[in-house]
């Protein structure tokens, strides 16, 4: 279900984005191509000067919430997965190829390019560099304990890639079956 809010911004989806019937989009988001939003997704920018931005090739799963604060973006680059029942909230980046795992929660904050964050972790208030790892459960929310975090590995290299893979298989697979049924 798509929309407006208080300030009558509209969702902007690419026709290549696929949405599911029961995922809730309001106010100033803009979805990229080949997106994949799945089943009992809320995705809102209605407080004033907010925004939402969805790089292409992203996945976006069961019951993730992506929100903006009053006057925050929420930016994701291309190609970037989060995983059921995460949480976005604005201020905040993520880069490109990024994996935000199963529970997690993303706040305030801004993610290089090629970040891991596994499930059930917190990241606040902190600025990740490209090609870092935030294990299951570990809570960020102290630059200093960026410092300690593992670089990325070539089976989590190789795991992220196989998300995107999938999720672009399914935006296909769905997209095929709704022009199928016109």
């Amino acid at each position: 279900m798509l929309y407006p809010n208080p300030q009558k911004q509209h969702p902007k989806i690419s026709e290549t984005a696929w949405i599911s019937e029961n995922a809730v989009i309001v106010g100033d988001v803009t979805i990229g191509e080949n997106v994949y939003v799945a089943h009992n997704v809320i995705i809102r920018a209605d407080e004033p000067g907010s925004s939402i931005v969805i790089g292409d090739n992203c996945n976006v799963q069961d019951a993730v919430i992506i929100h903006g604060l009053g006057g925050s973006k929420v930016d994701i680059k291309n190609n970037t997965s989060l995983a059921h029942g995460c949480i976005v909230h604005g201020p905040c980046t993520i880069g490109e190829r990024c994996f935000v795992g199963f529970g997690a929660v993303v706040f305030d904050c801004n993610i290089g390019d090629d970040v891991v964050i596994l499930h059930n972790s917190t990241v606040r208030a902190v600025d990740i560099p490209s090609c870092k790892v935030v294990t299951d459960g570990q809570v960020i929310t102290e630059q200093k304990l960026v410092d300690e975090l593992d670089d990325i590995c070539h089976n989590l290299e190789k795991f992220k890639a196989s998300v995107i893979d999938a999720n672009l298989e399914l935006v296909e697979g769905y997209c095929k079956l709704a022009q199928d049924s016109d």
